[in-house]
């Protein structure tokens, strides 16, 4: 009984700039989307990184559940429902370590639908943050249920992390000693030119290992990945033997997507009708630490 994606929904104006308000319009989407009301969510996950004025608290969960208008007021609501949000984070994996989450809360009953929101932002909020910042300023939704039929929805995540810590240097930091006065708008991200090569190789050796586990068969498999470089979801599908026409790679944003990307590459293929040329997903994410996770999505049929 696996975790089913009910719908999916992005944030990618560029007019917006705020890490919170583009959770929070990707979650609201998701669930108009969806025919759900926001107080039918019993859980909110978010895995997004990178926020407004490098907020440490609260949780930016709750602030975007309160955006979405999620279980306010317990003792107030005519219809009480318990509602219960948190940050996860792990850069592009954090959506598969929060798939991980809701899959337990949904198979033992204590809920119905999670929803797992992401976005990232330079922490200025400026039209031209600072040119050496990577990442787009873009979010994401995808709301989740139980799946009722055994082999649909996403099956075990498997997740890793290299012994050697030379594959991807990758580091995002607060320059404390030298922000001065400055600490809510600035941030470093430190990124090696070549650092998605070591990832590469570390990725497919762990996509493939559970491959084989999992007895899939990737030529009948579309590709779903983080964003990491343009190349990257490529350059992972060739030595996979994954058709390149069963890559998704993620055009429509400046910059790498980050936590957002899985579901804005899941979101991207199913509008352009790309997923449903496959029986399943390979859902694939590495980063930073540097750690990956994987996991199989088989969609539930079509009515």
């Amino acid at each position: 009984m696996g975790a089913l994606i009910t719908s999916t929904a992005v944030s990618t104006d560029r007019e917006v700039r705020s890490s919170i308000a583009h959770a929070s319009t990707a979650a609201n989407e998701c669930l108009r989307l969806a025919g759900v009301r926001p107080e039918q969510v019993d859980l909110l996950i978010n895995t997004g990184v990178y926020r407004d004025e490098n907020m440490a608290e609260p949780a930016m969960a709750a602030l975007v559940q309160k955006q979405v208008g999620m279980n306010l007021d317990y003792v107030k609501d005519p219809r009480p429902h318990a509602g219960f949000s948190f940050d996860l984070m792990n850069g592009a994996c954090g959506v598969l370590n929060a798939v991980q989450v809701a899959g337990a809360f949904l198979a033992s009953g204590n809920a119905e639908r999670v929803l797992v929101v992401s976005s990232d932002a330079h922490p200025s909020n400026a039209t031209r943050p600072d040119p050496g910042f990577p990442y787009a300023t873009v979010g994401a939704a995808m709301l989740l249920e139980r799946s009722v039929d055994g082999p649909t929805g996403f099956g075990r995540v498997h997740t890793a992390m290299a012994e050697d810590m030379s594959v991807d240097a990758t580091a995002g930091y607060i320059d404390m000693p030298n922000v001065g006065v400055h600490g809510r708008e600035r941030v470093t991200v430190r990124r090696d030119a070549d650092h998605s090569r070591g990832l590469v190789e570390f990725a497919v050796a762990r996509a493939r290992h559970h491959a084989e586990v999992e007895g899939l068969d990737l030529t009948r498999t579309l590709l779903v990945s983080s964003q990491p470089t343009s190349v990257f979801a490529a350059d992972v599908a060739r030595l996979l033997g994954i058709d390149a026409a069963a890559v998704v790679t993620v055009d429509t944003v400046d910059g790498d997507p980050h936590s957002s990307a899985l579901t804005l590459a899941y979101h991207q293929a199913v509008a352009s009708g790309q997923a449903a040329r496959y029986p399943q997903v390979l859902f694939l994410a590495a980063g930073p630490g540097p750690t990956m996770a994987c996991s199989i999505y088989r969609p539930a049929p079509r009515g």
